[in-house]
């Protein structure tokens, strides 16, 4: 337990001090790279601001990321239980996935102009649930027909078969791809709270460093849009290890 929570730490604290001797050997003005010793004071002056918009951010980000869980699930049960429905819906998983998000951020601030909420929760959503859907589609596609045929023959039922071997087989899956939607939903609400006009937000913060030269702000924000998606992460990794403890393998 302590090597877990003391790697993690040494390896930041590791980083930090190098990017600190970084800017120091370049002779780096903060105007060019912020060292790591700029961003207190950034994060003292702006507070109260930083725990304002930071919630907003983790908030928003949370229900998008949740909308993505429920709905990259069904979607994955559709296409991972039915070999027609798989083949009509990837062509059009893969399409949507394609079309690079930060296009589609301006579009939806024009469309729901005022509401912020709505359409930064909505671009969290849409960047993170395909990685959610194609895993669970993958886990329950790949069910060995072995495990059917023995269970149908000592009398279980379709659902039963999906409770006791499909839905727990896929749990590894999908805890993998939370892992990398955690991140990406993240990333859709801070490019939804830049570009939506008098938005909220860390994004809104970091967007007002830009607009007054105020580099230390700026990477103040981004470490925190870091702590915070650190943050999330382990609470998805405590989650698996809840639900999915079993198949994990400890590497010696």
């Amino acid at each position: 337990m302590i090597q877990k929570v003391a790697v993690p730490v040494a390896a930041i604290i590791i980083f930090l001090v190098f990017w600190e001797f970084v800017v120091w050997v370049n002779d780096w003005p903060n105007y060019k790279m912020a060292s790591p010793s700029d961003l207190w004071p950034a994060f003292w002056k702006f507070r109260d601001l930083f725990l304002v918009m930071g919630w907003d951010t983790l908030w928003r980000t949370v229900v998008g990321l949740w909308l993505a869980v429920i709905v990259g699930v069904a979607i994955g049960m559709v296409m991972g239980l039915s070999k027609i429905m798989r083949d009509a819906l990837y062509p059009l998983l893969v399409g949507f996935n394609a079309i690079p998000k930060a296009t589609v951020v301006p579009i939806v601030a024009l469309m729901f102009v005022g509401a912020h909420d709505f359409n930064t929760v909505l671009i969290a959503f849409m960047i993170s649930f395909f990685p959610i859907a194609v895993s669970v589609s993958i886990g329950l596609s790949t069910l060995e027909p072995e495990y059917r045929d023995i269970l149908r023959s000592l009398g279980a039922s379709k659902m039963m078969i999906f409770w006791k071997i499909a839905l727990p087989k896929t749990l590894p899956e999908f805890f993998g791809a939370m892992k990398v939607s955690v991140t990406l939903a993240f990333i859709g609400t801070n490019l939804m709270e830049i570009v939506s006009p008098h938005g909220k937000g860390l994004g809104a913060l970091f967007d007002s460093g830009k607009t007054n030269s105020d580099y230390p702000l700026m990477f103040a924000v981004l470490i925190a849009l870091a702590f915070l998606g650190i943050v999330l992460y382990y609470v998805v990794v405590s989650l698996e290890k809840i639900f999915a403890g079993w198949a994990e393998r400890e590497a010696h």
